[in-house]
This record gives structure tokens, sequence and C-alpha cells, in this order.
């Protein structure tokens, strides 16, 4: 009686737990994530240990109408021990990926691996806490990063706190001192609270916040931005020497490509999403092959201000580009040089790059001439106009929930108005309208559909 209770219940709620499907035996079952992480990473063709892969990472925030994909297919890898930079303008990504390393952007596509294990999704609370404690981030903004309520000492120790990372009390001081006296600070400063820090203190306070835990890997997400001139070769100095004595691997967020050809043994571009090109340092400067590189570049100040006066800005244009028919892709063309383009564009990058002659970023003009005028005619002129008709749209283009009401209850008026506001590229107006004026004349269909039955039903 009992095992035959319990068969019941087995067959039930067992078939139940796995959605009401039946499991097909010709697919294997998805292997578990692994709980642990290995000593070492995968070794690649060339030697060198690949502690972070990132593998057609797409990430999205917001749901339908309003998802924005601010990272289209992105692929790269760092290998232990270099500092891999990731550079593009405001907006283009560059922290939503860092983000993402560590966790706090979920990947709407694509996946993550540190040391050959992926950490992206759902994994196992013991790996989880492993990749915490290996990978750290220093943030852009040291004041909102760091807990204004919270010492220095505190602040510093909340890591070691939460990993038991001292073996006493004693222990756990000495490492803060420590800590604290590599970064600049003294242990006097222990006691005190954020805000009574300057700029570059603050940094140095973050900074000795994610070195404190021995990280291997840290992302360093713009953490010379917000500081002054003169203090951010202080703080890459620091950065470069952490990496010397402890053989840290770094991936740095920058948008100036001057400070990040200093620091970087690997450069990645990355323009509105995608990954544009990628190549050791010295290599991007002298051969920067995708044209919207060849823009960062031009626009790096030049210290003499008579030359930087007769500067030619290379402005990148996205219309040059003819991706109809023909998809692009970030294709190898030799020399560890990765650049994003279809076939045609590939075909001329490589050739470009066989010759080995080093590619003139920069051109300066004599004042006066033909050719220093039509450059300042150029820049005269409006910025072309994108062909994403979402950045076309104008800027009260809101899609407010009155025009899906409105259009309800007026739904003639609604037939009128959502063709204009399409025919005006208010894309999101027109949806609403147009929403609201399927809705409506559908609901006065339906009532008409019922008052003709009702009323044949009365005359019958």
């Amino acid at each position: 009686m009992f095992d035959s209770v319990k068969n019941f219940f087995k067959e039930k709620f067992g078939r139940r737990s796995n959605g009401n499907k039946a499991a097909d035996p010709a697919k294997p079952a998805p292997s578990p994530a692994a709980a642990h992480l290995p000593e070492h990473g995968p070794i690649d063709e060339q030697g060198r240990e690949v502690l972070l892969s990132v593998k057609n990472v797409d990430i999205t925030f917001g749901k339908g109408d309003k998802a924005v994909k601010a990272v289209k297919n992105a692929s790269f890898d760092i290998y232990k021990g270099e500092t891999f930079s990731l550079v593009g303008e405001s907006g283009s990504g560059k922290t939503t990926i860092g983000r993402a390393v560590i966790r706090v952007n979920p990947c709407s596509a694509g996946e993550i691996f540190y040391k050959g294990v992926r950490i992206s999704g759902k994994i196992p609370h013991s790996l989880d806490r492993e990749v915490i404690r290996n990978v750290q981030m220093v943030f852009q903004d040291p004041a909102a990063s760091l807990n204004e309520r919270a010492t220095v000492e505190y602040i510093v120790s909340e890591g070691l706190y939460n990993f038991h990372l001292y073996k006493d009390e004693a222990d756990r001081v000495k490492k803060v001192e420590t800590i604290i006296e590599e970064v600049g600070l003294l242990p006097e400063h222990l006691t005190r609270y954020p805000h009574e820090f300057s700029g570059g203190q603050r940094q140095r306070i973050g900074l000795a916040r994610a070195m404190v835990m021995d990280p291997e890997l840290v992302v360093a997400d713009e953490p010379i931005s917000a500081l002054d001139v003169s203090i951010r070769a202080q703080v890459l100095n620091l950065l470069k020497k952490f990496q010397k004595e402890k053989g840290i691997t770094y991936l740095f967020i920058a948008h100036d490509l001057s400070i990040v050809r200093f620091i970087s043994d690997r450069i990645g571009v990355i323009y509105k999403g995608n990954i544009v090109e990628i190549a050791e340092a010295e290599e991007l400067f002298n051969f920067p092959m995708h044209p919207y590189t060849h823009s960062l570049i031009s626009a790096i100040p030049i210290p003499d201000p008579q030359l930087e006066k007769n500067k030619v800005l290379y402005t990148y244009d996205p219309s040059i580009h003819d991706y109809s028919e023909d998809k692009p892709e970030l294709v190898n063309i030799g020399h560890d040089h990765y650049v994003y383009g279809n076939k045609k564009e590939i075909e001329g990058y490589k050739a470009l790059r066989e010759k080995g002659e080093p590619i003139k970023t920069i051109k300066i003009v004599k004042p006066g001439s033909d050719t220093a005028k039509k450059a300042k005619k150029e820049e005269k002129q409006e910025p072309p106009v994108s062909n994403e008709p979402i950045l076309d749209a104008p800027l009260h283009d809101t899609g407010s929930a009155w025009y899906a009401v409105l259009s309800f209850f007026l739904p003639l008026l609604g037939l009128i108005a959502f063709p204009i506001f399409k025919a005006k590229k208010y894309y999101k107006n027109y949806k609403a309208c147009k929403k609201g004026t399927i809705i409506g004349w559908s609901v006065i269909g339906a009532i008409i559909v019922i008052f003709g039955i009702l009323l044949l039903t009365t005359l019958i």
C-alpha cells in the first residue's frame, strides 16, 4: 500500500518538476557548472594563459519596445599578467562589459569564462564567492563608491571580514596598514571618513580596498578620469607597481587613448556596443585600420598649441559602411590584429597591413592654405545624420500613455494622428496612437456586433 502511494506521488509530482516534458534521450543533459575555479586557466596556441574570455556577449536593458542593446556580440580574451584596455566614447558599452565581468550586469546572450569556467548566468554559490574574491573592481567615481558612514579601516577590511582572510585581529590590522601605506596613505588615516579626503586620496582608498583581497583580475573602470592631471600619473604608477609585484591582470576601461597607450599591453576599441578593433598597443597606434579607431587617435591633443591649432581632425562617419547584404564580423588580419568589417573591407585592411607602412593619423596644415580653409568649413557643417531611426526621432517623442487613451476614446482622431506621427518620425507616439486606435475600433466593432445580435433576437 505504501509503495503504491509513493509511486503515485513520484510519477505525478516528479513530472511536474520537469515542466511536464519528457526527457529527450538523444539530447544529453546540460553539464552542471563547476563549483570551484581551477588553479590555472586554459593555454592558447601561443602558450598564453587565458584568464578571462568574453564570448559573443549581448547585454540588453529594458524589455519590448523600450529594450536597448548596449553591447552586441562582444568577444575578446584577456591573458594572465597583461593589461587589456577597452576604449571608446561615452555610452559605447565599456562600463557595461566591465560590470558584466563582476556579475552585476546579466548577459542576454553569450557567455563569460574565468579560467575556463563559465561565470555568467546562474552559477553555484561556492563559485560565486570565489569569483568575488578573485575579481575586484576600482570604480570611476571614488566619492560614490565609498561608504560615507564607515571609517577607512572598515572600508578596506570589509572584504577581509566577509572571506575571513586573516589569522587573527593583529594579522588583519597589519594587512590593512600595509596596503594603506602601499597606496600612499598613512595608518592614521584609517580612523577617518571618506568625506575628509580629496578625490585622489579617495581613489587610493578604493584601490586599497581592491588590492587587500589579493585579486587575480582587477576591472579598473576609468579610475583616473575624475582626478586632477597631476594625480593621474601617480595612480597609474600605483597600478603598474601592483601589477609588477603581484602579477595582477587588468581590464582597464578608459576613453583617453594617450593614457591607454602608456599602460596597456593590448587594446580593444568599442563603438556603440560593437568591438571594432583589437590589437597590441603599438600595433594599434601604428596601424589603426578601422575608421573609428583612426578618429579616436586623431583626437589626441598635441602638446604644442600651434600644431594643435593647425591639426585637422578625422571625423568618423558610420554611413561609409554598407552592411545591408555583406554582414560584418571581427576577423584576424594577421599580427594578432582583429578588425570588424565585411569581406570587402577585411580584404582592404589585410592589403593595407601587409604593406607594413605605418598609417599617418595626424594631419597638420599650414595656416591660410586651401586645405585649412576646407577643414574649417567642414568643421562648421552639421554632423552626419545617423541612419538609425530611433536616434533621428524628435525630442518630444515620448510615447506617453495619454496618446493611447485618447486614441481609444476617439479612434477616428487616432486614425488620423498615428500616420502623421509616423511621417514626422515620432515613432513612440505613433505606436501609442496606433495601439489605442486598434483597441478603440475593436471595442466599437464588438459593441455593434452585440447590438446587432440583440436587435435580431428582439425582432425574431
